[in-house]
């Protein structure tokens, strides 16, 4: 670790590939190290150089703002970059953010000397092929993985064995509202359709909700342990997709360890860099993509706040206007915004404006269907009092008469 100097850029690894070995070494370093920059987006595991005692030794430029550092974020110990995730390699490759070191987690050499990027490929890709230096932890629990993530150790700089459990995360088990919303969007999904969705308890509703689809492709920035569930029944075999026909394309998975040996040396499932995954025109020359995102609060307008809680930033941009927009110009495609009525505190989350400092990830220009328990707004080729009127009709029952007034305050005249 002594290739990171003070005043260096680090990209390390996203999601369940963070290199944990790496980590831990380079936080052991904070006294010989000051103002290094960490560049990364969502990381499961620990996060040690984004605590309090590390400022001035290392600060974090968050892509992607995830728990292990949201409180650095939010209490002004780290940046965030709010970015498009089909064009975090773009940062990379054009000098936006050089990088001076990357640490990455691989699967260790096959017979031909190629280590694999293993579970997540997303804009890693680009920092191996753009850091000056490279350090790679090869941990024998890796998965093998198919697509972009494969790298020729002639092309590591240094390496270090250190076999560890990936980290795992299980979605939620949805509740009643989760399932009702699960099953509205389920309807909305024809059979042959190319699907696009997270992980939580939502998606996990929509995945139980489509067992008895037929013909359903995979294309997605990630995918969970469900889609294996769909894969094993038959209801996802990729016979109708343009792009990929008959594979699972991805930029990373984030499940368990069941989803990781199901990817491992199976050239059913292909990761592939963001770049190309999240790309608009990638995306929509599949066949009735049917994109599902989340929101924190939608206004009565359209708009999708996703990434903060009013000026509080919360997650990030992500890729949801790269597939809300790829699915919206797909043949037959549907762009899907699914959130629970109310916040666990009863708050509605329709709204008749965001709250002050909340930031628009989606524009009510590209959103065209919202879900909530209470049903499907469809807002294309609305106009704002039509729109207003859709979103109250699927708000909690407990806000609507709130909304009806304050909508008609805003458009200045009833709805």
């Amino acid at each position: 670790m002594r290739a990171v100097q003070s005043g260096h850029r680090v990209a390390i690894h996203g999601m369940a590939a963070a290199p944990q070995a790496l980590i831990h070494a380079l936080a052991a370093r904070r006294e010989e190290l000051r103002s290094v920059e960490v560049v990364h987006l969502h990381t499961e595991g620990a996060a040690p150089y984004a605590e309090p005692e590390m400022e001035g030794h290392f600060r974090v430029n968050a892509l992607f703002v995830g728990g292990n550092v949201r409180k650095a974020v939010q209490e002004g110990r780290a940046d965030y970059v709010p970015v498009f995730l089909s064009e975090v390699p773009a940062l990379f490759r054009n000098g936006v953010l050089p990088l001076d070191v990357a640490l990455i987690q691989v699967s260790p050499p096959d017979r031909h000397g190629f280590c694999s990027l293993g579970v997540s490929v997303e804009a890693t890709r680009s920092a191996v092929l753009h850091a000056k230096y490279v350090i790679a932890q090869v941990n024998q629990r890796m998965p093998r993985s198919h697509g972009d993530g494969l790298i020729h150790v002639d092309n590591l700089h240094a390496v270090v064995e250190q076999d560890e459990e990936l980290p795992e995360l299980k979605a939620a088990e949805p509740g009643p509202v989760e399932t009702r919303i699960g099953q509205f969007c389920a309807e909305l999904i024809e059979d042959g359709a190319t699907i696009q969705l997270g992980i939580g308890a939502i998606p996990n509703a929509v995945v139980t909700a489509l067992r008895s689809h037929k013909d359903l492709g995979i294309h997605s920035e990630m995918f969970s342990d469900g889609v294996v569930d769909l894969v094993e029944l038959g209801a996802i075999n990729g016979r109708l997709k343009k792009v990929h026909p008959g594979k699972l394309s991805a930029g990373f998975v984030l499940g368990t360890r069941r989803l990781y040996d199901f990817i491992d040396d199976n050239p059913q499932v292909v990761l592939l860099d963001v770049e190309y995954v999240n790309d608009v025109n990638v995306i929509r020359r599949n066949p009735k993509v049917t994109a599902i995102n989340s929101a924190i609060e939608v206004d009565l307008t359209g708009q999708v706040c996703a990434d903060s809680i009013g000026s509080k930033l919360y997650s990030g941009v992500g890729g949801q206007m790269d597939f809300i927009r790829g699915a919206s110009i797909s043949e037959g495609g549907k762009p899907i915004i699914a959130l629970p009525s109310v916040t666990g505190r009863g708050d509605s989350r329709i709204v008749s404006q965001l709250k002050h400092g909340a930031g628009v990830v989606t524009t009510r220009a590209n959103v065209h269907y919202v879900v909530t328990e209470y049903g499907v707004a469809n807002l294309y080729g609305r106009n704002l009092r039509q729109r207003a009127r859709a979103l109250i009709e699927i708000a909690h029952p407990d806000h609507r008469e709130r909304l009806e007034s304050e909508a008609a305050a805003l458009l200045g005249h009833p709805v």
